[in-house]
């Protein structure tokens, strides 16, 4: 039986987001994955059943490490508004910071590959957001609707603002930015 290194299937993650993000996931083949990673082709089967299953672990991945960084230092007892706008903040500077692993989860969150389950253990990484949004609506400070739509809008307008950065269409301004999370809180308050 052959063991599993987490060096390996490290360098199967990066090349895999690599490779996806300059040719696409369906021209991402598993052994073109392997030959990058510097690995044989039946060692990444070690590790992952197929590709289905390497890119939903990816994608767990991925939100983990950025659930981590949102979540680092969060502290839900400070002022509804100052919690808001630090998990927007570290959000935003996670996918500022992580070019490549923003652009894979924004093409792999469209994929029919992408498991029901995964998006569902996804967002549980992210629980303390959505807590934030409910402390928020039954202080009545926030909208009474649904939740997922709040951590919808919370996270679209950052993301937009990344992706005109990074097609440029627009300059990186951290007045922007700083607009741009008073503009989110505005348009989810009641």
């Amino acid at each position: 039986m052959r063991y599993k290194d987490e060096n390996k299937s490290e360098s199967i993650f990066n090349a895999a987001i690599q490779l996806i993000n300059e040719h696409g996931l369906s021209e991402t083949s598993m052994s073109k994955i392997a030959k990058k990673a510097g690995v044989s082709s039946s060692t990444i089967y070690v590790y992952f059943e197929n590709k289905e299953d390497m890119l939903n672990k990816l994608y767990l991945n991925v939100k983990k490490k950025m659930s981590l960084e949102l979540l680092h230092n969060y502290d839900d007892s400070i002022p509804l508004q100052s919690a808001f706008e630090h998990a927007l903040k570290k959000y935003t500077n996670y996918i500022l910071t992580n070019k490549d692993d923003f652009l894979f989860i924004e093409q792999f969150a469209n994929s029919p590959l992408l498991h029901k389950l995964s998006r569902k253990e996804g967002l549980e990484l992210f629980e303390p957001i959505f807590s934030l949004l409910e402390k928020g609506k039954s202080q009545n400070v926030f909208k009474q609707v649904d939740t997922n739509l709040l951590h919808m809008f919370m996270f679209l307008p950052a993301m937009q603002y990344v992706k005109d950065y990074f097609g440029g269409r627009i300059e990186l301004k951290q007045d922007n930015l700083n607009e741009l999370v008073q503009m989110t809180w505005d348009a989810l308050k009641a």
